[in-house]
């Protein structure tokens, strides 16, 4: 099989911005070409968010998203049992998408963070997109990309931070940082 009929694994991932941007990019190119797209937002749940609004607004049909997710941050090395209940979900809701098929891209948003945070186990996310059914892509976002992932994944993009507004005590902005 060809890989471009197995479908590709990508890794957005780095210290730099621009991880989730990139992956909503793509998104945006297939749906531009009449693929259907799907978003697991792991360790997001503030319905808020720009992109979360946007698409629901516009793109409704052929991108859907589910957060999975509280509106708090998770503490790292010790994450809430919700914290872990949701990113469960997550993980099953993310299998039966590949498995189906239906979605040309399917998006893993912060699945490399809640890897590092203990949240997702990567062999378990590696063996569910290697069962992914045929001419699915992947995406996983997200800081700390373990080691496996990075070896598993047909493209690997490192986002460097070379220079950060946060860095002059400039805070996120709606519409900018989410």
């Amino acid at each position: 099989m060809a890989d471009d009929d197995r479908g590709l694994v990508l890794v957005y991932t780095g210290n730099g911005k621009g991880k989730t941007t990139a992956a909503l990019g793509l998104a945006l190119r297939a749906v531009g070409h009449g693929s259907r797209v799907f978003i697991v937002q792991f360790m997001k749940g503030d319905p808020e968010y720009g992109e979360l609004k946007a698409i629901r607004q516009y793109l409704s049909d052929p991108v859907e998203i589910a957060q999975c997710g509280l509106p708090t941050f998770v503490e790292r090395g010790n994450p809430s049992p919700e914290d872990m209940r949701l990113a469960r979900q997550g993980l099953d809701l993310a299998a039966r998408v590949l498995r189906e098929g239906r979605h040309r891209l399917v998006i893993l948003d912060e699945a490399n963070v809640a890897m590092n945070y203990g949240l997702l186990d990567p062999a378990e996310v590696l063996h569910l997109i290697g069962r992914r059914a045929p001419g699915t892509d992947v995406v996983l976002t997200g800081r700390w990309a373990p080691p496996v992932v990075i070896e598993a994944a047909d493209l690997v993009t490192e986002m460097v931070e070379v220079k950060h507004p946060f860095q002059r005590g400039v805070m996120g902005r709606r519409g900018m940082e989410h």
